[in-house]
């Protein structure tokens, strides 16, 4: 609160005349739901198992420089922090913040500003907030380059399922379903496996969807695979890279769908090293 005066013509964003009544509130505490930090006694990638960091170093090639792109919740936030310093990206939050910066270092956090999975982020020199309203107005818009999902299950239309398990209690779906309905590039990055064995990349999802034919690219521990999402090339997935020391047949095992193969040298994903 300061004197009538004190504030900047150019700072006002409501002006008195829409104001009745200012109350101020006492001990107002701002919680941080779920902090998360800047490692100070690891290096860059010894907190993640090697199949997480293949899958992140490779989802990283995908990034270009000028992108506007939004990382969805689990796996890809944390491509954040993992982004090579010659790239220059924007970070999209749909929660309304873009030029989302890695965690902050240990006592630096803020609770005003987090992602989408509520985790403390910085502010890159350069970012702008805004109301999640406008943020949407941002996706719905077509104004991003390139979305970057988790998932538990693919199909090999390029149908996606990742906001739900029947059963598990979930606080909503949040923005993925107006995310692979826009028209950004959409790529998947996730195990190939799930927990319990059973296939992720399957013929239908068995799964509530998030989108049906949005998929682009599916990024996993094994492989990398290419969905023809609008028929063009009559459909399906192809296989366009693979893990260090597997073949072939070991991605046609772990895949519960069919796939096509353009050439018997197919390139090597990136080394987790």
């Amino acid at each position: 609160m300061v004197e009538v005066g004190e504030l900047n013509v150019d700072e006002i964003h409501l002006p008195g005349i829409y104001v009745d009544k200012i109350i101020k509130s006492a001990n107002r505490e701002n919680r941080i739901e779920r902090l998360r930090e800047a490692s100070t006694t690891k290096k860059d990638g010894d907190d993640i198992s090697v199949s997480t960091k293949m899958i992140i170093n490779r989802a990283t090639k995908e990034l270009k420089n000028g992108m506007y792109v939004n990382l969805g919740i689990g796996l890809p936030t944390m491509v954040s922090n993992y982004i090579p310093p010659e790239i220059s990206i924007e970070i999209h939050a749909e929660n309304g913040l873009l030029g989302v910066g890695p965690y902050p270092q240990v006592g630096y956090a803020d609770p005003d500003f987090i992602n989408a999975g509520k985790e403390t982020v910085t502010a890159l020199p350069g970012s702008s907030a805004f109301s999640s309203s406008e943020s949407f107005s941002i996706v719905r818009g077509g104004h991003l380059d390139l979305t970057m999902l988790g998932g538990l299950q693919c199909s090999s239309s390029g149908d996606l399922a990742n906001w739900i398990i029947p059963g598990k209690m979930v606080k909503g779906m949040g923005g993925a379903m107006d995310l692979v309905s826009a028209k950004s590039r959409v790529i998947v990055i996730m195990d190939h496996i799930a927990k319990d064995g059973s296939h992720k990349i399957v013929p239908q999802c068995t799964l509530p969807l998030t989108g049906k034919g949005v998929v682009d690219r599916i990024i996993t521990d094994m492989c990398v695979f290419d969905c023809d999402k609008n028929g063009e090339n009559g459909g399906g997935l192809t296989l366009i890279e693979i893990a260090p020391g597997l073949t072939v047949d070991d991605i046609q095992k772990a895949t519960g769908c069919k796939f096509k193969i353009t050439s018997n040298d197919i390139p090597l994903m990136l080394n987790s090293e």
